[in-house]
């Protein structure tokens, strides 16, 4: 995981109940949006090379579609560390992932 200054513009939350996404982005429409723990059913993490922000997919039962978050979000690297407590991202997989300068790592794994 890349440490630069961090992406002010997107920021995330957490309670015992979900992840709340407040994002702010230059020139754009802001947005708001919950995602509750127990809807998670995938993480990915996607680390890339230094010059770009490595990325927290998130997916649930709520939508097709992920919930993209960089991981250098202001409180991205506690959302990650949360996934982990809560065994939504397996320790040992997250440690080769933050290593990596590319590549996909999804929890759980592919079936």
């Amino acid at each position: 995981m890349v440490h630069r200054q961090g992406i002010r513009w997107f920021v995330v939350t957490l309670d015992e109940e979900a992840i709340h996404l407040s994002v702010r982005p230059p020139l754009r429409r802001r947005w708001k949006a919950t995602i509750p723990w127990a809807s998670i059913s995938r993480v990915c993490f996607k680390a890339e090379d230094p010059s770009t922000s490595d990325g927290i997919y998130i997916f649930t039962s709520l939508r097709p579609e992920s919930w993209a978050i960089p991981a250098e979000a202001v409180g991205g690297s506690r959302l990650f560390k949360e996934l982990i407590r809560k065994k939504l991202f397996d320790a040992q997989l997250a440690s080769t992932a933050m290593g990596a300068t590319s590549g996909l790592f999804c929890w759980p794994p592919d079936r």
